[in-house]
């Protein structure tokens, strides 16, 4: 059974910051935990309203992410609401990935892993 999901952001604290862009994946660990973006991505869209965005703190396991009620589909203007610094790198085609450097906290062009 799942459970109502406790958000660490509330409805009214999302601001109007990169508006129409469309639906875009993001993990609990960002949602509910309230961690920082550590790993983003952009894929082929599955339709017009996904913008192939994915947005990961960077320490979930595979089995975290098969688990269907530990991510969900989200605005992401929600997104870049819990971590603004996503923002400048909407633009980025698909196929992009950006990994945040844990030293400097910026983030970084890194290779698309795909997966098997």
């Amino acid at each position: 059974m799942a459970h109502k999901k406790k958000f660490a952001l509330r409805g009214d604290q999302i601001k109007p910051l990169a508006e129409n862009r469309g639906g875009c994946i993001a993990t609990d660990m960002i949602t509910v935990e309230g961690l920082k973006v550590g790993y983003m991505y952009r894929h082929e869209p599955h339709n017009e309203m996904d913008s192939g965005w994915v947005f990961t703190a960077g320490r979930e396991s595979q089995a975290y992410m098969d688990e269907t009620d530990n991510h969900g589909v989200y605005d992401v203007n929600t997104i870049a609401n819990y971590d603004p610094a996503i923002i400048p790198l909407l633009d980025a085609p698909e196929g992009s990935a950006f990994e945040r450097d844990p030293a400097s906290q910026k983030f970084v062009r890194v290779p698309l892993d795909v997966g098997p």
